[in-house]
This record gives structure tokens, sequence and C-alpha cells, in this order.
């Protein structure tokens, strides 16, 4: 079956190994300098990264952002070892876009996950733009029901979608049709961008409507508009290569709603020390994507040794700032020497 869906899939994976320049490499966290101690008073071994999450315990607040899915090998491929890697570390993971379920049943191989990742948090994900073209509660409870998964990403994607040839670009309506939706479900719903960022007044239309959990997926890291632009010939989408909202200038933004929502931080995070300023900043949790892509594709085993690093870096971030548990990391601007 020549599905168009499950082939633009396999397309975005082979651009992203093909360009690299799909990823911005921002590095809006390396503008922020944290206050260092000398005197941390505090042990190493004390520091404790692990936090909760969706009422599960992550050994430290990473989730592997969304990525991909379909029926093919390679994408089931890389959904089992990022699956089973986030299980044996503790981690949290999303899915990539399971529209494809719809077009093409055989892409339940690389959404079954719940076997390899049998107690950690997953995450579906449907774009909610897809709400204007038909599809109801039913599709986003298969989602979630397909991945047993703990909650539904509905991902927000206007300029992939205004790029893309086939694109979805009626947005007409939409955050009512999502909380209509969300109202319904048996999990709770994470509103995500794919990398241009949700800044405050889409987060306050958001919880006016009923959401409390956000990805605020900022300008930083992958640009899937650039992705789109690759795919339909470097036509257009070259002037929005950088579109979008640098990640902490969104959790800046989002400050006064952090007592309200849960915020996860991604787009353009890379190291423990950025996770870390991510959190000072008011991020919960933090999504990372791409780092993960490569090792995925070889084994489990690569992409352990990826979330290993990052926890490492995370760990020693916090030692050196003499804070012993995630609590007193978040939200906590005294740790920062200079802003930007």
């Amino acid at each position: 079956m020549n599905d168009p869906t499950n082939n633009r899939k396999i397309e975005h994976l082979r651009i992203v190994e093909q360009y690299p320049s799909i990823d911005r490499e921002g590095r809006y966290f390396e503008d922020f300098q944290l206050r260092h101690r000398a005197l941390p008073e505090i042990d190493l071994a004390s520091v404790n990264t692990s936090t909760e999450f969706l009422g599960k315990n992550l050994s430290f607040p990473l989730i592997i952002s969304s990525m991909t899915g379909g029926d093919h090998m390679l994408p089931q491929r890389i959904n089992k070892n990022l699956a089973t890697a986030a299980e044996k570390t503790q981690v949290a993971m999303a899915v990539g876009s399971q529209r494809v379920l719809f077009t093409h049943p055989n892409a339940i191989n690389s959404f079954n996950l719940r076997q390899f990742a049998p107690s950690t948090v997953l995450c579906a994900n449907i774009g909610a733009v897809q709400l204007n073209y038909g599809y109801n509660e039913s599709h986003c409870q298969r989602a979630i029901d397909v991945l047993d998964a703990d909650a539904l990403y509905m991902h927000l994607n206007p300029l992939q979608e205004a790029i893309q040839p086939e694109g979805n670009t009626n947005f007409d309506g939409l955050v009512q049709k999502m909380a209509s939706v969300a109202s319904k479900l048996t999990r709770p719903v994470i509103i995500k961008e794919v990398g241009c960022g949700i800044g405050q007044i889409d987060a306050q239309l958001l919880f006016d409507h009923g959401f409390t959990f956000i990805d605020v997926a900022g300008a930083g890291g992958t640009s899937w508009g650039q992705i789109e632009n690759y795919r339909r010939g470097k036509e257009s989408g070259d002037s929005f290569i950088n579109w979008g909202i640098p990640t902490p200038v969104l959790l800046q933004e989002l400050e006064p709603l952090g007592s309200k929502m849960k915020i996860i931080a991604s787009g353009g995070i890379r190291t423990g020390v950025d996770m870390a300023v991510a959190m000072i900043l008011g991020a919960s949790l933090c999504g990372i994507a791409l780092p993960f892509l490569n090792a995925a594709k070889e084994s489990e085993h690569k992409v352990v040794d990826k979330i290993q690093k990052l926890r490492k870096e995370f760990t020693i971030t916090m030692f050196l700032l003499g804070i012993t548990n995630v609590a007193s990391l978040v939200g906590n601007r005294s740790l920062l020497l200079k802003e930007p």
C-alpha cells in the first residue's frame, strides 16, 4: 500500500540524516550563567535527581521527545530502542504522530511499545489540527490505547503544515475542539508545539480552556519547517528557518503561569546543564529528541549511554549549585548569576 502519510515519515528520517542544518543549534541556553559554588556544602552522592511525572517516578526530569512511527522497519527499530532505553533508565518517552495508524494500520507495530517499557511514562501523539479534518475523540483514544499511554500529546505545527505540500492549514476554532475532545479522554492531554514555541498568549488561551500541561517546544533545535522545505525542493521556506520563539524566552514569559500549569521545556536542549537552566527558568521536565536519533538507529545501548551522560551532567550541575533535589531547582532564579 503506497500511503502518503507513511511515506512521509520515512522521508522525514532520511532528510534529518542527510541535512544536518535542520538542527538550528540555537544554543540559547548558553546565554545564561549559573552561580557556581566553590563550597556547595553537600555530598555529590546526596544529589537526588528523581522527579514525579503523571503519577510515576522518573530517575531524572527527561522525556525523549516525539520523533517517528510508521509501517517500516526503521521507525519500528527506532521506537523499540528508545522505549527499551527509556525503561532501563526510567525516563519518559513520547512517540511521533500516530495519524499514520488510521491510514496504514500495520503502523501499529511501531507504537505497540508498552511491552518494551512496562513501567515508565509513555505518551501518545496526535496532530491537533486533524480535529478540523474529521478526527474526533475516538481517534485520540485509539492512539492512547495502542500505546497504553499515560497521556496524549496534541501537537501544534502551523508552520510545518503551511510549508508541507499536503499540509492541513485550517486552525480555525481549534482550541475549543481540542478542549471538547480532551474532556472525553481517559488520559490527560499535553499540548505541544514542534519547534516554534507556545508563548504567553497561547498558553493563557490553553489554560482558559482547561489545559494544564504544555510542552513549549521553542526555537533552537530541529526545524520541522526546514524539513518540509527540503521535501518540496526548497521552493519556499528558507525565510522561516529561524522562525519561532527561543525556548528560554518562552520559559521566562510563562513564569506567571508556572504555578497553574505543568511546563515541559523542549527545543534546543542538548546537555544536562541546559536542562538545569530550563528548570531554573520554570520547567518541570525537559524534552530532547534529535540527539537520540542516530543512537536509536543503532541500539538501545547507544541510547542508554546518551541518557546516562545527560543524567551525569545534570547531577554534577546540581552539585555545583549546592542543590540536592529537583524541587529546589525549579523556578529558583537565585541560582542564575547572569541572565541575557
